[in-house]
């Protein structure tokens, strides 16, 4: 499955979350490590899931950029 990740800048460091799967976040120095820690983080709370016996969320989220004047 493809899941899409929103990257924020906060003042000292980036963080990440997965609107489609919720409670899932991670936090980095750099934006390359904070998509290798949001990587993990994705793998390891859909195999929560999975242990729990829990049905994964489908990926709905839809990202788009928009232009704006």
């Amino acid at each position: 499955m493809r899941y899409a990740i929103v990257i924020e800048q906060a003042e000292k460091n980036y963080s990440a979350y997965v609107p489609d799967l919720p409670g899932c976040i991670a936090t980095g120095d750099t934006i390359e490590e904070v998509e290798t820690e949001i990587r993990e983080a994705i793998a390891f709370h859909i195999e929560g899931l999975r242990e729990d016996g829990l049905p994964l969320p489908l990926p709905v989220s839809h990202v788009e950029y928009m232009e704006v004047a």
